[in-house]
């Protein structure tokens, strides 16, 4: 993975170029932050040139503290590395040799509207999100009921008309046909589409369907925390299917676990309203209660129960 282009940063964060315009077109291709300290005073065996450096408040008063031509050789020791972009926050101002250095070696300096702590945060998510790394997943990702539902099976298998019916009912399209995935921390998935497919849905027979347009932009959000797994299979007549949801069964996806319930498609049953209630009742699991669990155990407390009074 290239990383991101230091133009599309500075353009999705807010920052407005100052210098070292010629670098934009470079790439960030580390998640981290670098607030440099120790680095300023001249101690530099664990700096990282991969990582985009932040000044704040703190940082230039500290740097402030020394004369003119330690600030230069201290800043060029830096620059050589070639470290992505420097971004100051708000309440900071940016020193020429700050700029004359970014133009001498091509490493651009950029400006921000917010103070430190904020960008700080701001910045470690967008990164965490663009640079986190993705496998895709050939199915449809759905919000059904607040709750992100990824639809897989085999082609021609219905994902795309169970999720335009599900569309039609009021729940939410993330992605079609391909769902990007990734981990933003281990026990969170989040699904999203490629850019060029996003809203878009293939229907055969009817073709490409925009569910903007269609059924407005409540359709459609661009991405969502995955919280079960559907696939859809076709019947086969002698495999064991869970008839109470008992069986918990999961799939992986780097280092997460999610639920997954497998729906056998016969002709005849309504699709989208078999996965619309596995998805409610997956929700209601995540809210403290499991029906089946529930109906076992009032079961087990009536079998005992009759077991008493035959033996009285």
């Amino acid at each position: 993975m290239k990383g991101i282009k230091v133009i599309q940063l500075a353009k999705d964060n807010q920052l407005t170029p100052v210098a070292g315009f010629k670098g934009l077109e470079g790439y960030v291709k580390d998640d981290m932050i670098s607030r440099p300290g120790i680095e300023l005073a001249g101690f530099m065996d664990f700096f990282d040139p991969l990582r985009v450096i932040l000044i704040g408040s703190k940082e230039n008063s500290f740097f402030q503290l020394f004369r003119k031509e330690i600030q230069e050789e201290r800043l060029k020791e830096i620059f050589e590395l070639k470290p992505p972009a420097v971004i100051f926050s708000v309440n900071v101002e940016v020193d020429e040799v700050y700029i004359r250095l970014g133009n001498l070696y091509n490493v651009p300096i950029l400006k921000s509207n917010i103070r430190t702590t904020p960008l700080n945060s701001k910045l470690y998510s967008y990164l965490q999100e663009k640079l986190a790394v993705r496998k895709s997943v050939h199915g449809v990702l759905l919000d059904i009921g607040g709750l992100g539902c990824l639809i897989i099976g085999k082609s021609g298998i219905g994902k795309s008309e169970t999720a335009l019916e599900l569309i039609k009912r009021g729940h939410i399209l993330i992605a079609d046909d391909r769902v990007d995935v990734y981990q933003k921390d281990v026990g969170i998935l989040i699904g999203q589409a490629p850019q060029i497919l996003e809203r878009y849905l293939e229907i055969r027979g009817i073709g490409i369907v925009d569910v903007v347009s269609m059924f407005g932009v409540g359709a459609y959000r661009e991405t969502k925390k995955i919280r079960l797994v559907v696939e859809l299979e076709k019947w086969e007549e002698d495999k064991y299917y869970d008839r109470l949801g008992l069986d918990l069964e999961t799939t992986k996806y780097f280092d997460t676990e999610i639920p997954k319930v497998t729906i056998p498609v016969l002709p005849g049953r309504n699709v989208a309203t078999l996965v619309e209630s596995a998805a409610m009742n997956e929700k209601l699991k995540y809210m403290g209660y499991h029906a089946a669990f529930n109906l076992t155990r009032e079961i087990t407390r009536s079998m005992k129960k009759n077991e008493v009074d035959d033996n009285e």
